[in-house]
């Protein structure tokens, strides 16, 4: 696709009118865009049934399905780390799609079996539950994965944000998909709609063009003359965290989001709780929180997240989210009322999904080839669960101390702002990394220890 092909110069015109795209960026940008939408619309069309597992389940049980999530996260990390070991990239990102697409295909068919859906069959609905959590982090964590491969660091802040409203665009899809035909169709042959349109992501990994790539790139070279296979151990992505401060780092900024989140999630729930006595009208609320959530997100990425890192820089974008977050919390605890919730909760996710998240991904372009697929894997899937553990047991020593509402929201304060510290260290040292691995592609050498040691790896 070029400005210069007939059928595609107004689309292409189009599109260069809100994004920042190159001509040789065209085809990779519209590929990332479907591969994200066909990720997330599988997905969100499992996350009710998902849910319901949730909603019929005591509340004394949902730590053990938590636990039992943790532990299943850190054995799919070993084995998809042995993919990636073992297989180049064009292969073991579709393999993996492949994969849950076929848990998909055994889960459908022991529900066939059982004679009936996810919510009455006890260990059934467990084990859904747990492979659902599993799933979702994986999914998205392998795409971002690919696409920080598949792009250079100035090329994500420019393009991340829009390939991310493909996604946005997918989970409303998939959402859609779900409440339509979940009557007609019944729950279960939801999960054949679900991993059609994951097996359809498959294909599009397959058939994905050529990464943009300048001519003297030396990295674009380096591309061609291997096979795209990774090597290296299994345990790589553990032990670069444990080694890499910078990686230590992202895994931190990480929990802290997590912890902030799940410390907003009990808030919202006693918030809500008190304001409103059926479940009616709570659940109406809590739809309204999330359209207002989604048509912030759309309107960031399209008109907004490129421009805003590219004129604020990626250290103070990182930081915007922490700042929110301690400024909701203050207000919250100054006046603990739904008002006061709603704003904070559709300010924040907004902000997240719309802005943080882009731009966490484009931290990850300036790493090792192995770090992209492994250490990110594990800090967005086990790190992230863990963050969940730790986020709770908070929660619960703030209720043992006595703490109410407010009290608790003051105290997720300073969360917030060692979160907002760490979020300028890490966009600064990209900074450094990404300038590092410029020179490099331009020849010269590193100027620093650290730079050598980045610019060795590739």
């Amino acid at each position: 696709m070029t400005d210069s092909a007939g059928g595609g110069r107004e689309p292409a015109s189009l599109l260069r009118r809100v994004v920042d795209v190159r001509p040789n960026e065209l085809a990779a940008t519209w590929a990332s865009f479907a591969f994200f939408f066909f990720v997330l619309s599988s997905y969100f069309i499992l996350r009710p049934v998902r849910d319901l597992v949730a909603v019929t389940t005591s509340p004394t049980r949902l730590p053990w399905l938590f636990g039992g999530t943790l532990v299943t996260m850190l054995v799919a990390n070993r084995l998809f780390s042995s993919l990636v070991v073992r297989l180049p990239v064009r292969r073991f990102v579709p393999l993996t799609y492949h994969v849950f697409a076929a848990n998909l295909l055994v889960f459908f068919a022991v529900m066939r079996i059982t004679g009936d859906a996810i919510g009455t069959v006890p260990w059934l609905g467990i084990v859904f539950y747990i492979w659902t959590s599993v799933y979702n982090l994986f999914i998205t964590s392998v795409f971002w994965a690919f696409m920080a491969d598949v792009f250079r660091s100035e090329q994500a802040k420019r393009l991340f944000a829009f390939i991310g409203v493909g996604g946005t665009l997918g989970s409303i899809t998939g959402s859609t998909l779900c409440a339509m035909l979940a009557q007609r169709l019944g729950v279960t042959n939801l999960l054949l709609v679900s991993m059609a349109l994951l097996e359809v992501a498959a294909i599009v990994v397959w058939r994905f063009p050529a990464a943009p790539r300048t001519p003297g790139d030396a990295r674009a070279a380096a591309d061609a003359r291997d096979d795209g296979r990774i090597g290296g151990s299994v345990w790589a992505g553990f032990t670069a965290v444990l080694r890499s401060p910078y990686l230590a780092g992202i895994a931190g900024f990480q929990v802290l989001y997590t912890i902030g989140s799940t410390l907003l999630y009990f808030e919202q729930a006693g918030i809500i709780r008190q304001a409103f006595s059926s479940p009616e009208a709570r659940t109406v609320v809590l739809a309204q929180i999330e359209q207002a959530v989604q048509i912030l997100t759309v309107v960031m990425q399209i008109f907004l997240t490129g421009r805003i890192i590219r004129w604020v820089g990626l250290a103070v974008t990182l930081a915007l989210l922490p700042a929110i977050t301690a400024l909701g919390f203050t207000a919250l605890g100054t006046a603990p009322i739904l008002a006061t919730l709603v704003v904070f909760i559709v300010l924040r996710r907004g902000t997240n999904f719309g802005l943080t998240n882009p731009a966490m991904e484009v931290l990850f372009t300036v790493v090792p080839r192995e770090d992209k697929y492994k250490a990110k894997s594990f800090i967005e899937t086990f790190i992230y669960r863990a963050g969940d553990q730790i986020g709770a047991w908070t929660y619960a020593a703030f209720a043992a101390l006595g703490l109410g509402i407010s009290g608790a929201a003051y105290a997720a304060v300073p969360f917030a702002v060692v979160w907002f510290v760490l979020g300028l260290w890490l966009g600064r040292r990209q900074a450094q990394l990404a300038a590092a691995e410029g020179r490099s592609g331009r020849g010269e050498g590193p100027r620093t220890p650290a730079d050598a040691a980045l610019v060795a790896t590739r």
